[in-house]
């Protein structure tokens, strides 16, 4: 990664263009999630997440066509009601964070992904082609994780 972007912001949107957002840098990370909610909700075979400060996002347009999911005790998911994009997560587990879908990002962050987490729900398709470490972790529909 480049170091100028270490800094600045990073802009990104819904399919349909109904909601603007921005990610101000640094994330606090990145991970390649291969649980069974993140495929299903995101309709990919993993779903590629930074992890940002609540407050390093800014909806800039579209908020009223900003929907909330319930989608665990815990855990929340944000899409477009117009296009059904995926667009973020949170969590009461984290919740000074919010999670950002990295497909809607019209631009680069500061962080490759440090990781492959709830490998144990790879969809069998899926195969895996590079070195990042692969982490096991209840996650998806099986267990109440995010």
């Amino acid at each position: 990664m480049s170091e100028s972007k270490t800094k600045g912001s990073v802009p990104g949107a819904c399919l349909c263009g109904a909601i603007r957002y921005e990610i101000d840098l640094p994330t606090l990370g990145s991970v390649h999630c291969h649980c069974t909610m993140c495929r299903r909700w995101n309709g990919a075979g993993y779903t590629t997440w930074c992890a940002v400060a609540k407050d390093h996002l800014r909806i800039l347009s579209g908020k009223e066509q900003l929907v909330r999911y319930q989608s665990s005790d815990h855990a929340g998911r944000f899409f477009c009601s117009v296009c059904g994009s995926s667009l973020f997560g949170d969590s009461s587990r984290t919740p000074d964070n919010m999670y950002i879908v990295m497909g809607p990002l019209e631009g680069e962050i500061d962080i490759a992904p440090l990781a492959h987490q709830s490998i144990e729900c790879k969809a069998p398709y899926i195969t895996i082609g590079d070195d990042l470490p692969q982490v096991e972790g209840a996650g998806g529909l099986e267990t109440d994780q995010p």
